[in-house]
């Protein structure tokens, strides 16, 4: 989960590796490092930020046209100077940025331990250098088969990139199991965890694959896997724009995304809805039309925010295809031994595309001979390329690390994925079918009026602020908006929160109620609406502080509610598209006042690519 950006060409290297750090801080901001060739291999480190490296070098030689950078999300070793990356080998001529989790490291620096080698920080990543280093020592193999030969050796997960200060012009990058993109111009050649870095010199771009090594010139690239066979690389073009990755005059990027939604939903409908007609054409899982009519079940495998996207998958999927669904934590379900068949189709949902814990998870599926579909926002990623067929959600790159517009793009992408099964296995009338996807074609203008509700939004948050727990409670699809308001408050402002489905609340939670709990309920007018007036009582009448979003013009919850938020009235499958808004921005408003920095919350990176 750290970042990675490297450069060899004809400009400096400097400026472009420490733009491209600061791009990818999402990733990790726990420490940053750079390494630069300029007449010999000098490494800048720091424990911090990138804009704390930035102060530590000033007045160094910057000079170099190769070079590359880190940031860090620490995994083996505390945020520290010496446990930042780059690390050197024992004789300071290699050096290496990593991100992944080297499993088998602890015998593998045992082993380097007894022949001399000296270790200067906590971290799996030093190892793997040591090892190059020795392998060299031990067979005198030049760099490039000392790296092949190391990288067959280690149990784990890994983008690496490597400088040899007695090969000045070339670097070495490979991936297990992380991401790696690299970037092809006139003459240079960049190399980056995604491409945000890239996307400002050269739209032309390959995707590293699994156990591939790529050996870098000014003028060549060679790509060759594990086992010694050369690769032909693709190159393709980024979708990417520049601008998508600035802020746009907003304070930060979560708040600019959340503002993004009714564009990024729509986009994720483009070419897919077709109200008038009554259909949805999904063209990405069109050959398993068949398959769908067909199948026992389906198994939706996702972590974190995607889980509860899926989560609400599960309710529209039941409710209009008629399929059975289970949903699982993709972290948990590779180490069970599930009940998988070629029966089955599994939904693998993921933002970047490179979840590890997901990405196991379809390993295990496809190995039991499930069908994989994969829902996915970056283009390119691994989980794409896993899957059998997919969907991708066209939301544009999402910078801050609390998932907001992936969220409603994912719940998008799942209710067209409902509506098209049912239309496939004939579960749907066709005027239900122009109803819905009327209304459908209608919620990116819905969003905007939730968003109306910003200024609102924050003076509530001012009365919360101070707040030590949360507790979030829906019914039905309301659950999973519950789940997810949850999630976003605790990500970005340190509060305590839990969220639980409001029947739920009698079998426990409610001990928790007084004067001093804020309870977020979601009380929209659909089917449980009676239900959670009668739980929306029970906190009262223990004089818990009440925040329910409403529907537009309830004035029963209202009366009874101590603030209220209302969001525009649909049909009740598009609950957790309009509800979701006005509690992302009650956690950003509430985040912002405690003195948070929501973009880059503490222990946390946008995506989780190890254990």
């Amino acid at each position: 989960m750290c970042g990675i950006v490297g450069y060899i060409g004809y400009r400096e290297a400097w400026p472009i590796i420490i733009k491209g750090l600061q791009r990818l801080e999402y990733r990790g901001y726990d420490s940053a490092g750079v390494a630069l060739m300029n007449g010999h291999l000098s490494i800048y480190k720091k424990a911090g930020k990138v804009s704390d490296l930035k102060q530590s070098v000033e007045g160094e030689n910057l000079s170099g046209t190769l070079g590359m950078g880190h940031t860090r999300w620490a995994t083996h070793g505390e945020p520290s100077d010496r446990n930042s990356h780059p690390h050197s080998s024992g004789d300071g001529r290699l050096a290496i940025i990593h991100n992944g989790i080297i499993e088998n490291y602890s015998s593998l620096k045992e082993a380097l331990l007894s022949r001399g080698h000296i270790f200067k920080s906590d971290t799996d990543t030093e190892v793997l250098i040591h090892l190059i280093e020795d392998i060299q020592l031990q067979t005198g193999l030049d760099i490039r088969e000392a790296v092949r030969i190391a990288l067959d050796k280690v149990i784990g997960a890994y983008a690496i990139v490597i400088m040899d200060k007695d090969e000045p012009d070339e670097l070495i990058a490979a991936r297990k199991g992380s991401p790696m993109v690299l970037g092809v111009g006139e003459g240079e050649y960049f190399i980056a965890s995604d491409a945000s870095p890239i996307i400002e010199y050269t739209k032309n771009v390959i995707y590293l694959n699994d156990n591939e090594i790529a050996f870098i010139k000014r003028d060549e690239i060679l790509i060759k896997n594990i086992d010694n066979t050369i690769q032909i690389p693709y190159v393709q073009e980024l979708e990417l724009k520049l601008e998508m990755l600035e802020k746009g005059g907003f304070d930060h990027f979560m708040l600019k995304e959340i503002f993004e939604q009714p564009r990024s939903i729509k986009d994720c409908m483009r070419g897919r809805i077709y109200p008038d007609e009554g259909y949805v054409q999904l063209g990405g899982i069109k050959e398993y039309a068949e398959k769908l009519r067909n199948i026992d079940r389906i198994v939706i495998v996702a972590c974190g925010t995607s889980w509860h996207a899926g989560l609400v998958g599960e309710y529209l999927i039941e409710e209009y295809s008629r399929i059975p669904v289970e949903v699982e934590y993709a972290s948990e379900f590779r180490y069970r031994n599930p009940i998988i068949s070629e029966k089955d189709i599994v939904i693998a949902i993921s933002q970047s595309g490179e979840t590890a814990d997901t990405m196991a998870a379809i390993e295990l599926a496809k190995s039991k001979g499930a069908t994989i579909f994969g829902i996915c926002n970056v283009v390119g990623a691994s989980i794409p390329r896993l899957s059998h067929a997919g969907v991708y959600t066209h939301a544009g790159p999402e910078i801050g690390v609390a998932s907001t517009k992936a969220f409603t793009a994912q719940v998008t992408v799942l209710t067209l994925m409902a509506l098209y099964m049912a239309q496939q296995r004939g579960k749907i009338t066709q005027s239900k079918m122009v109803h819905l996807l009327t209304e459908l074609d209608n919620i990116p203008a819905l969003v905007e009026k939730c968003l109306l509700s910003n200024d609102s939004i924050k003076n509530i948050s001012e009365a919360f602020k101070d707040a030590s727990n949360f507790l979030f409670l829906g019914r039905g699809s309301g659950f999973p908006v519950a789940l997810e308001g949850a999630l976003k408050l605790k990500e970005i402002s340190y509060i305590h929160a839990e969220g639980y489905p409001a029947a739920e609340m009698k079998h426990g939670p409610i001990a928790l109620i007084d004067e001093e709990m804020p309870v977020v309920f979601i009380a929209t007018k659909n089917s449980s609406y009676e239900k959670v007036i009668s739980n929306i009582q029970e906190v009262k009448a223990r004089k818990g502080r009440v925040i329910a979003i409403v529907t537009e013009g309830d004035t029963v919850v209202k009366n009874m509610a101590d603030f209220t938020i209302e969001i525009p009235d649909a049909d009740e499958i598009f609950l957790p598209l309009l509800a979701t808004i006005p509690l992302q921005l009650l956690s950003y408003h509430i985040a912002v006042l405690r003195g948070c920095n929501v973009d880059q919350p503490r222990n946390l990176a946008k995506s989780v690519t190890v254990e």
